[in-house]
């Protein structure tokens, strides 16, 4: 074995061997590239200028500054710090302007839009879908059906106070627990939603008296949903005859939400965000379609 790693010159290139072989093959001893060593001397060149001039080696508490005091931190910081200015100064506007000014200025617009979608993506979108879809319980904010009204100032309302929050200003409006309470029986509850159903478009129940549901419904509910069961804006009563339903749009669901409500809540954002953001998310949500 010692002969096999002998080191020897090979007869054919001239060139001494390592003295390793691998199945008769010898590695030869060859020296690299004159191009290839200069550049690996001049990278350590580099490194050592490097060291020197910038920030480069850690310290106990701090950190060798280099001769050009260069520093990626600080000038990360300076360009975060201009930022935040830049941004503080057109927020500033925004909250000075009126939100039709907001629309009617174009740079404005152009923040509040880009703003409000990031707010919203960050603080809204859990709820109401990433494309403001909405889902079960959470209303859809780009169809032009809302409960409190789609204005850019009603918008912005329900954003500040929120919906039955525990602000002092929150939008509140709760629909009586007409089975629970026993405000009504179970067939007047069976009438009155049939007839409801039946006003929305569905196939209400054969042996029904809808005639009767009309009465209970005059009766109860038309105060605050009107009696074109359209919905009243101001009491914060949905319409009834509208293809969406923020619960299950069904005889079934009609029933149970007669019998046992539920009465969802939407935080203020006013505590919770800058003036200027809520402005900024008003302005967004009433652009995605929906706002009246």
């Amino acid at each position: 074995m010692a002969d096999m790693h002998k080191k020897e010159v090979d007869k054919l290139s001239g060139v001494e061997t390592t003295g390793h072989e691998w199945d008769g093959l010898k590695e030869l001893n060859n020296p690299l590239p004159k191009w290839w060593l200069y550049i690996f001397y001049a990278t350590i060149v580099w490194a050592i200028g490097y060291w020197v001039v910038y920030p480069s080696w850690p310290l106990i508490s701090g950190y060798t500054a280099g001769v050009m005091g260069d520093s990626q931190r600080a000038n990360a910081l300076a360009a975060y710090q201009a930022d935040l200015e830049a941004r503080s100064q057109i927020g500033e506007k925004l909250i000075n302007a009126s939100l039709d000014e907001i629309r009617s200025t174009q740079s404005l617009l152009e923040f509040a839009l880009a703003n409000g979608e990031a707010a919203f993506g960050d603080n809204c979108a859990a709820c109401h879908g990433s494309g403001a879809e909405g889902s079960l319980g959470y209303p859809n904010l780009q169809d032009d059906k809302w409960i409190w009204g789609g204005s850019l100032d009603a918008i912005h309302q329900t954003l500040q106070y929120g919906i039955r929050s525990d602000h002092d200003e929150a939008r509140f409006g709760e629909m009586p627990a007409y089975g629970r309470d026993e405000i009504l029986d179970k067939e007047q509850i069976t009438q009155v939603a049939n007839y409801v159903g039946a006003k929305a478009g569905l196939e209400p129940a054969a042996d029904v008296d809808l005639a009767a549901g009309e009465t209970v419904f005059m009766d109860n509910c038309a105060a605050c949903h009107g009696e074109d069961l359209a919905g009243i804006n101001e009491m914060g009563a949905p319409s009834l005859v509208a293809n969406n339903y923020l619960y299950e749009r069904s005889i079934d669901g009609i029933t149970s939400q007669i019998n046992n409500p539920r009465n969802g809540v939407m935080p203020a954002w006013a505590p919770r965000l800058e003036p200027a953001t809520v402005k900024s998310l008003a302005v967004y949500v009433h652009s995605l379609g929906g706002g009246e």
